[in-house]
């Protein structure tokens, strides 16, 4: 599949369709928004399972497989799924871990070990998102790189490394950590050109690499770009479990065996060896089989239907270069809330802001094809 220009994902539909075909993970249903039944969904970028539908999942997962309880996050299935992931992501073993923002704080904590200084991009969720926790926990020194970018680029890394090599004090650059997507950014991808030279400089310069690829896997569609190709310019990478793997809760982390396996440790000092982590990971499990695939059909039925919409002069549909799975939409004729509550009458849910609807490319596009989607969009500007 060549690769697609640009961007965001959607969320799905009858848990009852899903239990019925347990062979391929869910390819849709039906979820509700209000009393409304929706069969595709553009506000997401995964399934958005309800608690209901979620526990009906868990019960029939449990019953058609032996699934092994972890003991506080080692062994059962949450080994199977860090087994399943090492391989996904080309690395040698992985680790669960309850959220991202652990994940990633704990990798540059670790790369880092006596060298405090990490360069990040000034638009990424560890500089913005976390309260600080890497610098008052972790006692870090984030040096932001790319304002108001997606990307930055070697040549300014290059003059941090010989900027901090130069003080009075050495105080070496321990870690590079890239955020692609970047959901600051409107899923934006980091520039893979200059990914691979940033990676040879740290490689040169005795620097480890971490990538917060949470949103990694909704890349390859729009970059042409593997999993295993980014990941290999990483020394570490993170992965989300709930964005689109559809868990309750959960992350990945990546590397090699000697850099996972003190992170075990490292995982219940910060209070999160959870005594059972089974019910996100025997999820995130199955919705993981065959996920790449399916995600490159769902992109390319998106990409058709704003292809086919931008020739209606009533619409006009927004992307942005580097782009992954965001798109945005604006019509003419009338306001974006009206057009939303036209389109839920139709069984598409789509979120809003200001005059624009947001259009997030999910699982839930394979519930229908280009074609109907454009007769609903058509139909909704009445």
């Amino acid at each position: 599949m060549k690769p697609i220009p640009r961007r965001d994902f959607v969320k799905i539909t009858s848990i009852s369709a899903l239990l019925s075909s347990m062979s391929l993970p869910s390819l849709a249903s039906e979820l509700k928004s209000g009393d409304k039944k929706v069969s595709v969904d553009f506000s997401g970028d995964g399934i958005n399972l309800s608690p209901k539908e979620y526990a009906q999942l868990l019960t029939t997962l449990t019953e058609k497989n032996d699934v092994q309880a972890d003991s506080y996050s080692l062994g059962g299935c949450v080994a199977d799924l860090e087994n399943k992931f090492s391989s996904l992501l080309g690395k040698e073993a992985a680790i669960f871990m309850p959220t991202g923002t652990l994940a990633n704080q704990v990798a540059i904590r670790t790369h880092c070990g006596t060298n405090h200084r990490a360069i990040v991009q000034h638009e990424s969720h560890v500089y913005n998102d976390t309260g600080d926790a890497s610098q008052i926990l972790s006692n870090l020194n984030l040096i932001p790189l790319g304002m108001n970018k997606a990307s930055f680029t070697a040549d300014e890394v290059e003059e941090v490394i010989k900027r901090t090599a130069s003080g009075r004090v050495s105080s070496p650059i321990g870690a590079i950590s890239i955020e692609s997507p970047v959901r600051r950014k409107a899923g934006e991808t980091f520039d893979f050109s200059e990914m691979k030279k940033i990676s040879a400089l740290a490689a040169k310069n005795n620097i480890k690499m971490h990538l917060d690829g949470a949103r990694i896997f909704l890349a390859t569609p729009y970059t042409g770009v593997t999993v295993k190709e980014y990941c290999a310019l990483f020394d570490s990478v993170y992965v989300s479990l709930y964005k689109y793997f559809n868990a309750a809760s959960g992350a990945i982390l990546a590397g090699s065996k000697s850099f996972i396996e003190p992170l075990f440790h490292t995982r219940r000092m910060f209070g999160s060896g959870l005594p059972q982590a089974w019910p996100f990971t025997v999820v995130a499990n199955y919705y993981a089989d065959g996920y790449e695939e399916r995600f490159a059909k769902a992109a390319s039925i998106s990409e058709t239907l704003y292809k086919n919409l931008s020739k209606n002069n009533q619409f006009t549909v927004h992307r942005i270069p580097s782009g992954s799975n965001i798109a945005r939409l604006t019509v003419k004729s009338m306001s974006a809330k009206q057009f939303a509550e036209n389109l839920m009458k139709n069984s598409i849910h789509a979120g809003y802001r200001d005059n624009e609807l947001i259009l997030q490319t999910n699982e839930s596009l394979l519930n229908s094809t280009a074609a109907e989607l454009e007769k609903i969009f058509v139909k909704s500007l009445v």
